[in-house]
């Protein structure tokens, strides 16, 4: 025992704080294993985009007036300027109250312009994605009144609240706010409900078009068909990729057209017009199978895999998606080998089936129950090869390695809106995120730039906690593996031989809390009854390393 409390003693003059229990800002962080760079987020319900270190430290912050929170998407552009997506919080969407805007800020967080689009037919929603040519992609819903909908072939039964926003993207230029190019999805429906009314066809034989009776959304806010929300562009196809919640489904069009193509189908750089190029995910929205074939649910975040890696890296040009509500429930992350065939310009198909039919790598956390999101939510490869998950219900960012090992944790500290001191408790949904993305030092948006520490998002914060984890522990841990670390039910605990005889976990005033004799190099132990707190593993009376109960 007295050497045990020696140890605590020691370990504690290192550091002072690391007994505080962090629950909230950075969870845990292994440098050797993380991939350097700055996170930006831009939590809900609050004003402010955040950027972060490593830490969880705040490099930088744009911040605005109180009455206007994110709508969702913000991008930091190679240039330093910021574009944001924001609304005013007094009304909810679809009622024409409120205020949408588009906004593009300079680092110093000077507006240098704005759009708002929102009028009784019309609203800005969600995502938007910037060209190389300086315009702008965005996603909109526009309004369909019962009559147009029902002339069209909608069932009268799906159509409760009396109207449809289906949604359409328009490309604007900035510096006119002319719109130059729109797609509606609109214009690229079918039916096989009514042959006397407008879109009759064989939805089978038709999968480049959009089924106007098939319905998910069941709920209140019924009048949003689809809810897109998320827009991506590939540069080097001229393709807009777009994500569908309530189809279950992502999908690829055509951005080569004029307008007149974009509103038919034919015409454009592959000869479809605006038809839709690839749809995957839920074969049964075009009839081409069951609910068992659906291998995306309520996706979020779909992009082609093109930032920040080149054609060398083994994951360049995948297409990436957050399947949020998959059984469990849990979600996971996809990543997957784009099935665009350059020989026949056109998506591959098996069988009439745009692949994949099923997912071969989806990545999600070790336990995998602790990683769920029914909405919002993002996935990032990086250039180390580490994926960034963002689960926005929870607020919760993890790097994870391909060996499904957790490199970096970090909770947003924000509860309703309102910043938390450490210690604080933060359940699901109040502290929601649309995404999260990580940028590498070398960015030229960095290019001197002040990124020095400005401070905590939390109150009340343990600035000792980051150094606890990327010097004294890894001093003291030379061969051992612990993970999640912090933890509140099972401890994985991983060493190089298999010679260990005896593992014990005390508290830091020395009480006893586990104790097991061994000739195997793993263990997993149960903290689900212990205190929360911080305790020590002593491992063959040499080994001895911290970790935290919360």
């Amino acid at each position: 025992m007295r050497k045990l409390t020696a140890f605590i003693l020691l370990t504690l003059s290192f550091i002072e704080l690391f007994a505080q229990e962090q629950t909230i800002g950075l969870l845990s962080y292994k440098k050797d294993l993380a991939y350097e760079g700055y996170t930006l987020i831009y939590p809900r319900e609050q004003p402010s985009v955040f950027l972060l270190n490593n830490c969880g430290e705040i490099v930088h912050q744009w911040d605005d007036d109180p009455v206007f929170v994110p709508n969702n998407a913000v991008y930091l552009l190679d240039n330093g300027n910021l574009l944001k997506c924001k609304k005013q919080n007094n009304g909810p969407i679809g009622s024409g109250a409120g205020q949408y805007f588009v906004e593009l800020l300079s680092w110093d967080n000077e507006l240098l312009w704005s759009y708002e689009l929102n009028t009784e037919t019309e609203r800005i929603h969600h995502d938007v994605e910037i060209l190389p040519n300086g315009n702008i992609l965005m996603i909109a819903w526009e309004k369909r009144t019962l009559e147009e909908a029902i002339a069209n072939g909608r069932l009268t039964k799906s159509m409760t609240s009396d109207v449809l926003y289906p949604d359409f993207i328009f490309e604007i230029n900035p510096t006119t706010n002319e719109r130059v190019w729109e797609w509606h999805v609109w214009d690229h429906l079918i039916q096989d409900a009514d042959s006397i009314k407008l879109n009759y066809g064989v939805i089978e034989d038709h999968p480049e078009l959009v089924d106007l009776n098939y319905v998910e959304n069941t709920n209140s806010f019924d009048w949003d068909w689809l809810h897109m929300n998320a827009i991506d562009y590939n540069d080097e196809l001229d393709q807009i990729m777009l994500c569908v919640p309530y189809f279950n489904e992502i999908w690829i069009i055509d951005h080569s057209t004029t307008q007149e193509e974009a509103a038919g189908h034919s015409g454009g750089k592959y000869g479809k017009g605006g038809d839709l190029l690839y749809r995957v995910g839920n074969p049964l929205a075009y009839k081409r199978g069951t609910e068992e074939d659906k291998i995306l649910f309520f996706p979020h975040d779909t992009h082609w895999t093109n930032e920040f890696i080149d054609d060398n890296h083994p994951d360049y040009n995948k297409i990436l998606v957050f399947n949020n509500r998959v059984e469990g429930p849990i979600s996971k992350m996809e990543i997957f080998e784009n099935p665009w065939n350059p020989d026949s310009l056109a998506y591959t198909k098996v069988d009439g089936l745009f692949q994949p039919s099923n997912f071969e790598n989806s990545i999600t956390h070790p336990e995998s129950w602790k990683f769920y999101s029914q909405g919002l939510s993002s996935v990032q490869v990086l250039p180390n090869g580490n994926i960034l998950g963002c689960s926005g219900g929870q607020g919760y960012l993890m790097e994870i390695t391909r060996d499904n090992e957790i490199v970096w944790e970090y909770k947003v500290p924000i509860r309703s809106g309102v910043r938390m001191p450490q210690g604080s408790f933060i359940d699901y949904w109040q502290n929601l995120t649309f995404r999260a993305f990580k940028f590498p030092p070398e960015y030229q948006a960095f290019d001197n730039r002040d990124l020095s520490s400005k401070g905590f998002i939390e109150l009340e914060p343990n600035n000792s906690f980051c150094d606890s984890l990327t010097s004294v522990q890894n001093l003291l841990i030379p061969d051992l593996q612990i993970f999640p670390n912090p933890t509140s039910s099972l401890l994985h605990i991983e060493w190089s031989d298999n010679k260990v005889n005896e593992i014990k976990i005390f508290n830091l005033y020395g009480k006893e809390f586990y104790t097991k004799r061994t000739d195997q190099n793993s263990e997993i132990v149960d903290t689900s009854e212990f205190p929360k707190g911080t305790y020590v593993i002593i491992i063959d009376n040499t080994t001895q390393v911290l970790f935290v109960v919360q």
